[in-house]
């Protein structure tokens, strides 16, 4: 294992040293300057078929400073937080600046919107776990999924754990830090029979290990999925319903928000500019923001700017009621920062739930898809073509496993056809989302 981590130790270098880098700044003529610097430790370990693959341990560390000259811009970075690279990263980054062009969005984010509101989101649970347990607790998950009959080998058990602390300061005199954890332990399995091979996973994933599945638990539903996968046919072509598993609906959101984030607009490369209003999800469909949840994956009190973070709604009542936005997209669009630099933070569906059954039961016939391949998603048009497998539905009830065929739409008619979300929300990312029946995809199979 690697020696202990002092995370209230390395915040406070991590503080020292951003101040540094700020007030170098300023003494080296710099009208403006922000500085990013973070510091991560953690294992990760792998088995296979009962034996040790890999053992990692890492630390990692960067700095990153963008310095303003007037509205010229220059950015430097370092992976050493010393004190004499400091030094080099402020140099490096002023002497960029002089030689850009000036842009007019450039700049620091207003100091008024900065966070002054920074209380502890309870992200940060470290586990202090020897080498020698976490292969224990990979080799007890991959053990529990091999006993399954009709596993015929592993692709191997994987655990990681790790923490970190990141930092963010500015000229505005703005200076905030967090420390946090994630946590995971991964199992894939392979079955066979007269027909092929199968492959299948499932994981667990928190910030604190406690809230972990336990490993036999976790080895067993892989061995579940992969066995459920055998005796695959290739669906019927044709026009149906397809009903999404969480993880692959979550994929779906995430197409949404790149679609609405700042950068695709004010470059004109989303399906959804200049949409604001317009009716794109079912009237009892609402997507939300929830940044400042206690414990969730990705909680923060402040955004990549130092701005405040706050709820946001990006879907309400089925309308596009904002973009998502940072101080510099915000200002190439003429509006106000959503307080999004970094990305959205907790995404949460507010609809009316229905259980597994229930979605299956108004598909009547169709396919539920449990993995997609592929990145055929076009974010310009919205066009989206996948390859895919899963399960064949049959009046309202699964028939039996489907795969080597693909589901093909545009995003804006998938959204306007959503019929129904599921119960099963999957809570182990920042996406919380059970699954989507879209009501007409195009499959094509056999």
């Amino acid at each position: 294992m690697t020696q202990a981590f002092d995370a209230a130790a390395q915040q406070i270098q991590l503080e020292s040293r951003s101040r540094q880098a700020l007030e170098l700044a300023r003494k080296l003529g710099a009208d403006a300057c922000e500085v990013g610097a973070s510091v991560d430790q953690g294992v990760g370990v792998s088995v296979r078929e009962g034996e040790v693959e890999t053992v990692e341990l890492s630390r990692d560390q960067g700095i990153a400073v963008t310095v303003y000259l007037g509205q010229r811009k220059g950015s430097a970075s370092s992976t050493d937080a010393g004190e004499a690279s400091i030094h080099a990263v402020v140099e490096k980054a002023i002497a960029i600046a002089r030689y850009t062009g000036e842009d007019p969005a450039a700049g620091l984010a207003d100091a008024e919107l900065m966070a002054t509101h920074l209380p502890d989101l309870d992200v940060h649970h470290p586990w202090p776990l020897t080498t020698e347990e976490a292969i224990d607790l990979a080799l007890a998950c991959e053990a529990a999924g091999r006993g399954k009959a009709g596993i015929k080998s592993s692709d191997g058990a994987s655990l990681s754990s790790g923490e970190g602390v990141r930092v963010y300061a500015n000229s505005h005199g703005f200076l905030g830090s967090q420390c946090g954890s994630r946590h995971s332990l991964s199992c894939m399995l392979i079955a066979e029979d007269a027909a092929g091979m199968q492959r299948d996973y499932d994981f667990t994933s928190a910030r604190n290990p406690r809230d972990l599945l336990a490993p036999e638990r976790v080895g067993e539903s892989a061995a579940e999925h992969t066995l459920r996968r055998l005796g695959a046919r290739r669906p019927a072509t044709g026009r149906m319903p397809v009903l999404l598993d969480p993880n692959l609906a979550a994929g779906l959101v995430g197409s949404l928000m790149g679609a609405i984030a700042g950068g695709a607009l004010f470059r004109q490369s989303s399906f959804l500019c200049d949409r604001l209003g317009d009716e794109l999800f079912p009237e009892w469909f609402s997507l939300q923001e929830k940044p400042m949840e206690i414990g969730a994956m990705a909680s923060s009190p402040f955004d990549n700017d130092g701005v405040q973070t706050r709820d946001n709604v990006f879907i309400e009542n089925g309308r596009l009621a904002s973009y998502m936005l940072s101080a510099y997209s915000a200002r190439r669009l003429g509006m106000q920062t959503t307080a999004n630099a970094g990305g959205a933070r907790n995404l949460r569906i507010a609809a009316p739930l229905a259980s597994r059954d229930e979605l299956l039961a108004r598909m009547g016939r169709g396919v539920l898809v449990t993995e997609l391949m592929g990145q055929g998603v076009n974010a310009v048009t919205g066009d989206y073509s996948r390859g895919a497998a899963g399960f064949w539905v049959e009046n309202g009830k699964i028939q039996y496993p489907v795969e080597e065929f693909t589901i093909a739409g545009n995003l804006e008619a998938m959204f306007r056809g959503l019929a129904g979300v599921g119960s099963d929300i999957d809570t182990r990312g920042s996406i919380h989302t059970g699954s989507w029946l879209i009501d007409e995809m195009t499959v094509a199979g056999s």
